[in-house]
């Protein structure tokens, strides 16, 4: 019988990594907004309402709530697969809002290849311009509103 290849200590330590959910607090403030928010309008969507209004409360205007709304529906449209959300009141993200989360923060500091980085692999090269214009679209209604 032949032996099995033993991994090795990098490839043991990325399988680790990627036990470990990662942490709403390992984002900036606008891409850990955006999760929270991004949930809320999952669980708008699963009852069939309106997130809008609920949305400008709690994120602080109508215009951030319709910005992230339209970042929402762009993901949606153009991730390879449903977005996996946790619920509202976990702390713990998935792997997709790690992912959404790194590339709007990216966006708010206006790092391109950091958000390319980001999505390289999961989104095709010619839908993300219109997910970095979305993301940035967020950030500036977010740092208008500060």
């Amino acid at each position: 019988m032949p032996q099995q290849p033993t991994p090795s200590a990098t490839a043991r330590d990325t399988i680790a990594a990627l036990a470990r959910p990662p942490r709403v607090e390992a984002l900036g403030p606008i891409g850990g907004r955006f999760i929270h928010a991004l949930r809320l309008i999952a669980l708008h969507e699963r009852v069939g309402r309106d997130p809008v209004p609920e949305l400008a409360v709690r994120l602080g205007g109508v215009e951030i709530a319709a910005k992230a709304l339209i970042l929402a529906h762009a993901i949606s449209a153009n991730w390879p697969e449903n977005i996996h959300v946790s619920r509202f009141c976990c702390r713990l993200m998935s792997h997709d809002e790690a992912t959404i989360g790194a590339f709007v923060d990216a966006a708010a500091r206006g790092d391109r290849l950091g958000f390319e980085d980001a999505v390289a692999g999961l989104i095709r090269p010619d839908r993300a311009p219109r997910l970095w214009e979305n993301a940035l679209a967020l950030a500036a209604a977010e740092l208008r509103a500060v």
